[in-house]
């Protein structure tokens, strides 16, 4: 069946990792978002119909948990998952109690600017969280602003203070870049290693009409 027929899918899988599609928001628009010319990834389709509750992620991760060892639980679909931090805090915590598994959120860092008056760094290690990987994608302002598109104008300054505030709660933390034309690679790599947290390239891939 094609991934266009198929019903939306808030629990899938690549590889062992297990993945949380928990919405489709994202406040970034990002030109080359895999999203912007996909309905999902391999035969899983991630357009979401309606966003799941934090009960239907769990129910929908009890069906999964036993079909192969996962090496880790992954918060990552159609969406930025910090968009609903509490969802995020009350499955991590699910895990946590109840299989052990590691925990990663992918991010693109503006968890603060979406909920306001919030420790959400340190909310996530509370909860379990092991890791974070953050889309940094750009060496400046300037060139985040545009390829990501931002709906806040101090997005970028906030995704740099995620990384630091991650780093220094203990969460294993990791920044990434895109290879598009815009960005130096080279530059956003020397900033993720001033930061002191790893840093990997992720290729993009354009579509072709």
């Amino acid at each position: 069946m094609s991934v266009y027929n198929r019903n939306p899918s808030v629990v899938y899988w690549l590889g062992n990792s297990l993945y949380l599609n928990v919405t489709n928001r994202c406040l970034n628009s990002c030109y080359f978002c895999f999203r912007r010319y996909k309905k999902g990834v391999r035969d899983f389709n991630l357009k979401l119909e309606k966003e799941p509750t934090a009960e239907e992620v769990i129910e929908a991760l009890q069906k999964a948990l036993n079909r192969k060892f996962w090496s880790e639980i992954v918060f990552c679909g159609f969406g930025e998952p910090l968009e609903r931090l509490d969802l995020v805090l009350d499955v991590t915590r699910w895990v946590k109690k109840h299989s052990g598994k590691a925990v990663r959120v992918d991010t693109n860092g503006q968890g603060y600017l979406l909920n306001k008056g919030r420790d959400v760094v340190q909310e996530l290690k509370d909860a379990g969280v092991d890791k974070v990987i953050v889309s940094l994608n750009a060496q400046d302002k300037e060139t985040y602003n545009e390829v990501c598109k931002p709906s806040f104008s101090d997005a970028y300054g906030n995704v740099v203070e995620f990384i630091k505030r991650a780093k220094e709660a203990g969460l294993e933390t990791e920044a990434t870049a895109v290879t598009i034309p815009e960005v130096n690679i080279s530059e956003v790599k020397e900033l993720a290693e001033k930061l002191g947290v790893k840093f990997s390239a992720r290729e993009y891939i354009p579509c072709f009409w």
